[in-house]
């Protein structure tokens, strides 16, 4: 099994690399991990596959080889010396075969702390606390500077509208560059119509899928990372207005009791905007839990 590669798949790339570990019997230390795709949803539940994850196991340094002392032969003709003193050969010393071993860094994430008890509560977090709670989304990366906003706009316009001509629906599409804080500067693909709630789904699952797929088909055509929004009538602007008030609401409550208050399980970018409300709280902070599809938000006193 030493210096060998095995690949293996599942729903999530955690997933894929704890049932790979477990074949092995290794641990995340003993073995080198490579994300060869992270999976994908699909667009309402088509075309969608499952993360694959390579893990290699290094091959174990060989020991040195004690060098053999080769035999002196006898001379050829006796000499006049009564003695033969045969030269005597130095014992070579192997070097020890057990490299010193040195810590490693974990490459698995922070585990999130329980609610701490009202007796002991914990000490106050740092003004980034909530980095460690949902900040890796790639919302908030900016667009490329060197692709020309105009004909970026029109090319993911073009496409989403193509995508929902073969969905079967007929819709304008609203296209505008926002500039935030948080968010960098997106290119928001507002779809304009009637009958559009199927396109938004079950907690805007769909929604996602349609943006991942425009994000991917308009990256591939310009080579670069851009960040696009897709929306359906402003859908998201509403969710986002109620998540906060929701977020307000729980704060209050986690003031009032002193206990630690965890919301439904969201997407990362509903997620993403809990912690953005609740950043600058004067009484409580935020952090995600849970894994895959039941990670959430809890809210916890300072």
């Amino acid at each position: 099994m030493n210096g060998t590669s095995h690949e293996y798949s599942a729903k999530s790339v955690d997933a894929a690399i704890a049932e790979g570990l477990r074949q092995l019997g290794l641990s995340r230390q003993e073995v080198e991990i490579e994300v060869l795709h992270e999976g994908s949803r699909g667009l309402l539940g088509i075309g969608s596959s499952n993360a694959r994850v390579r893990i290699t196991v290094p091959a174990k340094p060989e020991p040195p080889v004690q060098p053999k002392t080769e035999p002196v032969a006898p001379p050829a003709a006796p000499i006049e010396s009564p003695a033969v003193v045969e030269p005597v050969a130095e014992e070579a010393v192997a070097p020890s075969t057990a490299p010193a071993e040195s810590p490693t860094e974990s490459s698995e994430e922070p585990v999130a702390a329980e609610a701490p008890a009202v007796a002991e509560p914990p000490s106050k977090p740092t003004a980034r606390k909530e980095a460690d709670a949902g900040y890796d989304e790639d919302e908030g990366q900016a667009y490329d500077r060197d692709v020309d906003p105009d004909e970026l706009a029109e090319l993911a316009s073009n496409l989403l509208l193509e995508m929902l001509e073969h969905m079967g629906y007929a819709a304008d599409i609203e296209a505008t560059w926002s500039e935030s804080e948080t968010d960098g500067a997106p290119l928001t693909l507002n779809v304009i119509g009637g009958n559009l709630g199927m396109l938004i789904g079950r907690h805007g699952e769909t929604l996602s899928s349609i943006q991942y797929l425009i994000r991917l088909m308009v990256n591939q055509r310009i080579h670069r990372w851009t960040n696009i929004v897709v929306d359906v009538d402003g859908y998201k602007a509403r969710r986002a207005e109620q998540l906060v008030h929701m977020a307000e609401r729980m704060a209050e409550q986690v003031m009032q009791t002193n206990r630690a208050v965890a919301l439904e399980p969201m997407p990362a970018n509903e997620r993403r905007l809990v912690h953005i409300a609740l950043r600058n709280h004067e009484h409580v902070y935020t952090e995600s839990i849970g894994e895959a599809d039941r990670r959430k938000v809890q809210i916890l006193p300072k």
